[in-house]
């Protein structure tokens, strides 16, 4: 059933993306060139930055970006979505991606790492990681088919060292939704439709205000790596790889750092 819902989900952003595309991305009759990044949720408040900052120093190069979860973002791969740059939240994906002939070689961008975050009012008075078990409380994760709710569970299964074998049971009890992506798990929380959510850090950097942040111990921390590569079905590769190789440039990262992402794993 999961399964079928994320298929529906895909289908649904595919025909988004074509509608918005009008077919495959290319150059146009005036020599202009419109590129189609397909790029994670947790990316909304940065690519397109970098894009305008791309833009006014490439004279005829506009973007169509596509956010949405990075399973969602490969079944539109998958099912052949008008396409150009891939940047997702998981090496997981861009590796099924790239095994498949789908995606050139994928190269890390940034990194990021998660909060728990809370309403400002805290009703749920969750003040530390351990008040996640008590009965009544209301959690809400993404769904372990994407990058952020992966992560989630990971880091649950490391507090299991400090807190007892059955602190992720129990926490995993309070869970009253498993959202498509992070931003909507943000979104409940922000409402106060949620007590508390996992989010990345540079999402809760940006609704600073909106959001209070608990900090999670480093050992109990989930490393995600964001993968970039341009896509096989690219009319404009050479366009695509061009963009892919300024986010790696130092005024896009620069743009990734002040967002609260972290640098690119070193090997």
């Amino acid at each position: 059933m999961q399964r079928l819902v994320r298929l529906a989900v895909a289908s649904i952003a595919l025909a988004a993306v074509l509608t918005s595309c009008g077919g495959s991305p290319s150059a146009s009759s005036s020599g202009s060139t419109s590129l189609t990044v397909l790029a994670a949720a947790s990316l909304v408040n940065t690519f397109p930055k970098i894009g305008a900052m791309y833009t006014q120093q490439h004279a005829g190069i506009t973007f169509k970006f596509s956010f949405a979860g990075t399973d969602t973002l490969a079944a539109q791969i998958q099912q052949g979505a008008p396409a150009d740059v891939f940047a997702g939240a998981s090496t997981t994906y861009s590796d099924q991606l790239s095994s498949s002939g789908l995606i050139d070689t994928a190269t890390p961008f940034c990194t990021n790492q998660l909060v728990l975050v809370v309403p400002p009012s805290n009703p749920a008075h969750i003040t530390s990681l351990k008040a996640l078990t008590k009965p009544g409380i209301k959690l809400v994760i993404a769904g372990p088919t994407v990058p952020v709710g992966a992560y989630t569970l990971k880091v649950l299964d490391n507090l299991n060292a400090p807190y007892g074998p059955s602190y992720s049971g129990k926490v995993l009890a309070n869970v009253v939704s498993r959202e498509a992506d992070v931003e909507s798990v943000l979104t409940k929380v922000k409402l106060g439709e949620a007590d508390a959510g996992f989010v990345y850090i540079t999402d809760a950097k940006a609704s600073a205000g909106d959001v209070r942040a608990i900090t999670l111990p480093a050992f109990a921390q989930a490393t995600a790596i964001y993968p970039i590569a341009v896509v096989k079905a690219s009319k404009s590769a050479t366009a695509a790889k061009q963009f892919m190789d300024y986010v790696l440039s130092p005024p896009a990262q620069a743009v990734l750092r002040r967002a609260g992402f972290g640098p690119p794993p070193s090997s």
